[in-house]
């Protein structure tokens, strides 16, 4: 019997949803935020400063992720910062097509260069663009400071309520709530590491390495920026992350050499983050198994971690924070240039179609270009898919709703949307449907008339202009820049961990800037290996200018793999073993050819 065939990774990636459990506190803030706030202005007679406010509070809403509350204040702010800055610039953008099509097109090429810098710059360069797109074409009686300050506001009460509201996490001796969300990450990965000694010579030590990357990445993001400081609670989280450095790096070496260890070895990482979680003594670890230089790493690391966690000084974590120097060499790199051309011919041209279909209420469609022209989103083919099949939903549901509902029933419809906002982030077209449903009731209770039919219209062109601006070549290049950049970016960072390691250098202070630079090399690695699945996803078109990249990515994680290994051993026996530096010549010549 036939094997049946399997979809193209560009329809099965359209077709895939994330699993993942309700995040009911994210759910009761979006309850509380836009629907509330559009009440309070309908009961005031502001409508149109309700839509305003909602629809700050919908769009940080949008951006409100798992994470931790210090973190949150970037990561909501600042895009809401920028919203309110688009607002305003929007609605004092006067004048003829022409010009506004230029402004467009010229706020799009910087938006989206600087979109390329990370996720938080990438979120305020969407929020800009939107913003001046509603701001530009969706009159409402404010002036533009005014619509500006409205949406900070109602941006701002969603990120009161991120703050301020507790979480089901439990209270930590010593650590105050605040730091609840920094916790659980530290947590996290003290138990990846327990996982990773335990898939010690097993099939699935490779992903489980991956995944004690991810959790070390979350944990180190969840550290820097706000929770920079002097306070005791804020140095403790550090000192905690810190210490599980060194274990990380010994559980890799375990699991690069393939042979099972101990149960034992990990229960010891698993009492630390019992303790991290509780704020309770460790207590005693279990006896060590000291039969080879992996195990005695680990054994050495538990217990400076056990000191640490008595109150005892650990090295300084290592900080990844970027400058504004190097955040604008990645806006105006290969990547931010190709990305910034692309939004900026999206952006441009959806404005000059929808002002030619709609003089008036023409918001829609170059807001909607924005959103999908987003890499972060996914791959270019399923984000147009799910775009699409969620409008089409969106409206429909919406259209049958407002035949139903009072008047005041929208209300309840936009704190409906809200609360569900969060629940359809597993899914991109499940969550335009709900963003288009609360959207639609919104410009309804502030006075526009019904437009389903319209909208579907706008949101299929706005697909038809990114499907052509997305796929068409970029000179010198022919695509595929951000997984090119990427690679080079893994690339080095691997080769400056190599050398350091073969330096054979094992001070205090060498240690600490190994570590440093293994953290970076994994970083960048799985960045990498992101941009390349994305890559893969495409349609054919685009996806054939990243083939091989995949293997590139697995040769840079074997050399990483087994450059940690090497350290390990060169902290043993002072010397860099022959078989592991053969191993690497190899591994870099691969590399090279």
């Amino acid at each position: 019997m036939p094997r049946p065939r399997s979809l193209p990774p560009w329809l099965g990636h359209a077709l895939r949803a994330q699993r993942a459990p309700v995040p009911w506190p994210a759910v009761v803030r979006g309850a509380l935020a836009a629907g509330p706030l559009l009440l309070v202005a309908v009961l005031a007679g502001r409508p149109s400063s309700g839509v305003l406010l909602a629809l700050g509070a919908m769009l940080a809403g949008v951006n409100d992720r798992p994470g931790t509350r210090l973190a949150a204040l970037t990561r909501l702010g600042a895009p809401a910062l920028a919203g309110g800055v688009g607002m305003a610039a929007g609605s004092a953008l006067h004048g003829g097509a022409v010009l506004v099509v230029a402004v467009f097109a010229g706020l799009g090429l910087v938006g989206g260069a600087f979109s390329a810098v990370g996720p938080v710059a990438s979120a305020c360069g969407t929020q800009l663009l939107v913003t001046v797109a509603i701001g530009a074409g969706m009159p409402l009686p404010e002036a533009g400071w005014q619509r500006g300050v409205l949406f900070v506001g109602g941006a701002a009460w969603l990120i009161v309520l991120r703050v301020a509201l507790p979480s089901p996490a439990r209270r930590t001796r010593g650590l105050g709530y605040l730091y609840d969300g920094e916790r659980v990450a530290v947590a996290a990965v003290y138990d990846a590491v327990a996982r990773l000694i335990d898939a010690a010579g097993r099939t699935d030590a490779r992903p489980r390495r991956a995944a004690l990357t991810a959790a070390l990445d979350q944990a180190q993001d969840a550290l820097r920026g706000p929770l920079r400081g002097d306070g005791a609670a804020a140095r403790r989280l550090q000192a905690l992350y810190a210490a599980a450095l060194p274990l990380a790096e010994a559980a890799t070496a375990l699991a690069w050499a393939g042979k099972p260890v101990p149960a034992r070895a990990a229960e010891g990482p698993r009492l630390l983050a019992a303790a991290v979680r509780t704020g309770a003594p460790v207590g005693s670890l279990p006896a060590p198994a000291r039969c080879d230089a992996g195990l005695r790493a680990l054994d050495e690391a538990l217990l400076r971690a056990a000191e640490v966690f008595d109150g005892g000084c650990a090295p300084a974590p290592p900080r990844s924070g970027s400058s504004a120097k190097s955040a604008l060499r990645k806006a105006v790199g290969p990547a931010g240039r190709e990305y910034g051309a692309r939004v900026g011919l999206s952006f441009g041209a959806s404005a000059a179609v929808a002002q030619a279909l709609h003089p008036v209420h023409w918001y829609w469609l170059p807001a909607t270009a924005v959103f999908l022209v987003k890499p972060d989103l996914g791959p270019l083919a399923s984000r147009v898919l799910c775009r699409a099949a969620g409008t089409v939903a969106g409206a429909a549901a919406f259209a049958a709703l407002s035949c139903l509902l009072a008047p005041d029933g929208l209300i309840v419809l936009v704190a409906l949307c809200g609360a569900l906002i969060p629940v359809s982030t597993r899914h991109f077209a499940a969550q335009t449907a709900v963003i288009t449903v609360l959207v639609l009731s919104l410009v309804m209770v502030g006075g526009e008339p019904q437009a389903s039919v319209s909208r579907i219209t706008e949101t299929l062109l706005a697909c038809a202009i990114v499907l052509v601006a997305g796929h068409l070549p970029w000179p010198g290049a022919h695509g595929g820049g951000g997984v090119r950049v990427r690679l080079a970016v893994a690339r080095e960072a691997a080769h400056a961990y190599v050398r350091h390691v073969l330096s054979e250098d094992t001070g205090s202070d060498a240690r600490a800037r190994r570590w440093a630079l293994r953290r970076e090399a994994y970083r960048t690695l799985a960045q990498a290996r992101a941009a390349v699945d994305l890559a893969a996803a495409e349609l054919p078109v685009v996806a054939r200018h990243s083939v091989g990249a995949r293997h590139v990515t697995v040769v840079l994680e074997r050399l990483v793999d087994t450059t940690t290994a090497c350290a390990v051993q060169v902290d043993d026996t002072g010397r860099v073993p022959e078989q592991h530096a053969e191993r690497i010549g190899v591994l870099l010549a691969e590399l090279a050819a």
